[in-house]
């Protein structure tokens, strides 16, 4: 069995291979950001965006005869854009706080840098799922704004009618499937900036001097083929609370519309060309109701039950073979999706 972050390229890796200092800050927004762990990194083929050419229709073919021709036939494609944005955060700290910590000045800098960095991944994960560039220019175009129609067939209609849904998102990632995209040149992740000692004014006017680091993270989304990835919205969680909507069904309708389902697992194998591994993101509401209904002893349970494996030293819950992943940033008031 392959293991998770052994066998594609993540977002420490691209780190880790550009030298980049703040792998150590990475690693701790995987706490608080889980798309951070799985993503697919891809590098834009257009400075800050990535052109992608997807085929929309396949050439015909025909039966032959001797003696006879072959009709001539291609392919039809269509190119789509993606684009990039950034996120950044200024942390100052006090020169003299620096001066009274000694050795310990780099741990105090990066204590107060840590609420930046949470604001961060908090913010660049709520883009990841909901942005949508037609109303926010200034950002890119997230993940279930490419999903957000039931006529789109990987869509699955979880019922709910009011404002109080929810998602789950089922992605799977891969060049050829879905990625984070980050601009040509530019390094993966946090890039941080020591802008060195400056003249600063406090509340009254009065002068002192401070160190100000610049933490910057540019990225963007890139669904190159829909058909690997899904999402069932129009969950209401009154009803999953209340215990009159069950999730199991749900996420059955989804995995039976993924192309390529059955090389699925918890890594691809190399069944499907450019991608890597799938994985199920819902908030904690949903999992706890998943949990519960996978633990249901009754006559009448028929669901498919919830497994745990530990990879990488961390316990992780799936199922049929699929990883979880729990967020917060997939809300309990979304809109619902017609």
């Amino acid at each position: 069995m392959a293991i998770i972050g052994n066998t594609y390229l993540g977002l420490i890796d691209v780190m880790k291979r550009e030298g980049n200092e703040l792998g150590d800050i990475v690693e701790a927004l995987h706490t608080l950001n889980p798309v951070m762990k799985d993503a697919n990194v891809l590098e834009c083929n257009m400075g800050t965006k990535h052109r992608a050419s997807i085929r929309t229709g396949l050439p015909s073919v025909s039966w032959g005869a001797l003696y006879e021709g072959i009709k001539q036939s291609k392919s039809t494609t269509t190119e789509v854009d993606d684009v990039t944005g950034f996120v950044e955060g200024l942390s100052t700290v006090d020169s003299r706080l620096l001066k009274i910590a000694g050795k310990n000045a780099a741990k105090v800098r990066m204590s107060e840098s840590n609420p930046f960095l949470e604001a961060m991944s908090q913010e660049f994960e709520k883009t990841f799922w909901y942005s949508n560039i037609g109303s926010s220019p200034r950002k890119f175009h997230g993940f279930f704004a490419r999903y957000n129609a039931l006529t789109n067939p990987n869509v699955i209609n979880g019922g709910g009618v009011g404002s109080d849904n929810t998602s789950i998102a089922m992605i799977t990632w891969g060049d050829q499937a879905t990625s984070i995209i980050t601009p040509e040149g530019m390094g993966a992740g946090i890039d941080r900036e020591d802008k060195g000692e400056h003249r600063v004014l406090d509340p009254n006017g009065d002068p002192y001097y401070a160190k100000d680091e610049l933490f910057t993270q540019h990225g963007g989304c890139h669904v190159k083929d829909w058909r690997y990835s899904g999402r069932v919205a129009n969950i209401d969680v009154s009803d999953v609370i209340a215990g009159t909507r069950t999730i199991n069904p749900l996420l059955r309708k989804l995995y039976y519309k993924l192309q390529g389902r059955r090389t699925y697992g918890m890594q691809n194998q190399g069944g499907i060309i450019g991608a890597t591994n799938t994985v199920i993101y819902m908030n904690r509401t949903l999992l706890e109701a998943l949990d519960a209904e996978s633990t249901n002893g009754a006559s009448t349970d028929n669901f498919v039950r919830l497994k745990t494996r530990e990879i990488q030293g961390e316990e992780i819950t799936t199922w049929r073979g699929i990883p979880i992943r729990d967020t917060d940033n997939i809300l309990n008031t979304e809109t619902r999706v017609q």
